[in-house]
């Protein structure tokens, strides 16, 4: 487990103290594949780099398993950072030495056997499907490649912690998604606790089971990735989740007034999130069977997983005799998905002029 508490770290810059981190405290269990996202600047990178020390916290405990770090000294700092991966976004490759080489440095700095060393190592290049590529320099590898081998160094050591810091950043989407899904079999298999540092949601719900969201040096919001997508607290949280789960409404209704009241020949809105078994229930047939005097638009519709979890969204329009559009309403609410309602808005060649 790591424990982080009440860390802040302060920097000395020449135009005054800049604090990069104030108060952040955050748990993070043995086998999570956990999140930390934010804008730049955010406070992100330097949070991962208090766990593993390289950053020493201005105040503040960083405790893995039990064991407070901020009271070491540099020797036994070493030592736990032997249980402690790092991958980068710029893949910090030797340029002169081969894959293997580069694999093996850190077992080499350590002293261990050669021939420990050479089945580790191809242990290692199998693992992330490079064996091939072992007698090759970084500047023949593709970018994927390189980072691979990243992974393969950090792993050097059998840590039981994997940090990666904007490891995908560098790399085009296609790229990215082979790397998460290597990260994931990673975890799975070796059974390690992943710490992902990113300013990408989509990173966060296609690997991440639990997220924190850190704005401007504080931690805004935390809890499970489907919690967090479902029902976000925070202004930041909804901003980063927008970019992936877009819901504007249909030129029909874009940029008319919405109003928290009835009005004349309006739509009443309502954004519908469904989850789990529920995404596949055919809600909108049963609103029209049960209410026959109502008409729905389906304005907006998505589905989708998160964590393996079916995940769906749906805006509609409810038109007709204001008390069946309330009772509509009403039945929606009562059944089991989220029914938020968005306002009465008139389509454009409705309204009047």
């Amino acid at each position: 487990m790591i424990k982080l508490s009440h860390i802040k770290k302060i920097y000395e810059t020449p135009s005054g103290p800049l604090q990069a981190l104030k108060d952040v405290s955050l748990t993070i269990e043995d086998g999570d594949i956990y999140g930390i996202i934010g804008l730049s600047g955010a406070g992100k990178s330097t949070l991962v780099r208090c766990i593993n020390m390289l950053e020493r916290p201005t105040s503040g405990t960083v405790e893995i398993d039990g064991h407070d770090l901020t009271k070491m000294n540099n020797r036994q700092l070493r030592e736990i950072r032997k249980n402690i991966g790092m991958i980068f976004q710029q893949f910090n490759l030797l340029s002169s030495a081969t894959v293997y080489e580069n694999v093996a440095f850190p077992l080499k700095l350590s002293g261990t056997d050669n021939k420990i060393i050479e089945k580790k190592v191809t242990s290692l290049l199998q693992l992330v499907g490079l064996q091939p590529k072992a007698g090759q320099y970084p500047s023949q590898l593709s970018g994927g490649q390189k980072q691979r081998v990243g992974i393969a160094r950090a792993l050097a050591s059998n840590p039981a912690i994997l940090l990666c810091d904007e490891a995908t950043s560098a790399l085009d989407p296609q790229t990215t998604q082979s790397i998460l899904k290597l990260i994931r079999r990673i975890n799975e298999q070796l059974h390690l606790t992943v710490v992902i540092i990113t300013h990408e949601m989509q990173v966060i719900k296609d690997i991440c089971n639990k997220v924190a969201v850190i704005d401007h040096g504080v931690i805004a919001e935390t809890g499970s990735v489907i919690k967090v997508f479902t029902e976000p607290q925070e202004a930041i949280t909804r901003e980063f989740i927008s970019v992936l789960l877009s819901d504007e409404l249909p030129s029909a209704f874009r940029n008319q007034p919405i109003s928290p009241t009835p009005i004349e020949a309006g739509y009443l809105l309502l954004r519908l999130t469904f989850i789990g078994e529920n995404a596949d229930e055919p809600v909108i047939m049963r609103l029209i069977k049960e209410h026959p005097g109502i008409d729905v638009s389906i304005l907006f519709g998505d589905l989708d997983q998160i964590q393996m979890i079916p995940y769906g969204r749906m805006i509609i329009g409810i038109k007709g005799p204001q008390a069946a559009v309330t009772a509509a309403s009403k039945s929606l609410e009562q059944q089991d998905l989220k029914a938020e309602v968005i306002g009465y808005v008139k389509r454009h060649n409705d309204a009047v002029d």
